[in-house]
């Protein structure tokens, strides 16, 4: 019984942390493997198929879902493909084919200096940035979690058919907004 009572309150205690998990992410709508790319901090959801970055909400991607966009998480209000995986020990991150510097979010340096077991950045492979943008968790989470919004029951013939159509206006207008 005491088993049950401390998983409860490890699950408990998991959602109301602000968890943070480092990672590799990278575009690749329209990229292919070298679209921009960044090792950076992000928000896992409570049930952890959705990814919070950079303003964005990443939904993961499973089968014949993924397509042919290489990617494994879509974003949930562009439609947008991306790559996301854990860093990478021997600094491989990107893709043997794949090209151009990988941003680092300047919070995260310390953490990845240390995945990677090295005292500086390789500057001729990545570059530290500041403009990571915050990313408001609550409205994406609600839109992930509205009536009719979820998965489908059965994969779609268009991978992305499930990708959220969202007018942009009122509680979920996003950082942009479109004039009719």
């Amino acid at each position: 019984m005491l088993f049950v009572a401390s998983l409860v309150s490890l699950s408990f205690a998991w959602h109301n942390l602000n968890v943070k998990i480092l990672r590799y992410i990278e575009l690749k709508s329209g990229y292919s493997d070298n679209g921009p790319a960044w090792i950076a901090y992000m928000t896992p959801s409570k049930s952890g198929r959705t990814l919070y970055f950079n303003g964005r909400g990443l939904m993961k991607l499973k089968g014949q879902r993924r397509g042919g966009s290489g990617g494994n998480y879509v974003d949930m209000e562009t439609g947008e493909s991306f790559w996301v995986s854990g860093v990478k020990k021997d600094r491989e991150d990107r893709h043997w084919a794949g090209s151009g510097k990988v941003r680092i979010e300047a919070a995260a340096v310390l953490d990845y200096l240390d995945t990677i077991k090295a005292k500086a950045l390789d500057t001729s492979r990545c570059e530290i940035v500041h403009s990571v943008i915050p990313t408001d968790i609550e409205r994406l989470s609600q839109l992930a979690n509205s009536s009719g919004k979820g998965w489908p029951d059965d994969p779609a013939p268009d991978p992305y058919s499930f990708v959220r159509n969202v007018a942009l206006s009122g509680d979920l207008a996003g950082p942009e907004q479109v004039d009719e």
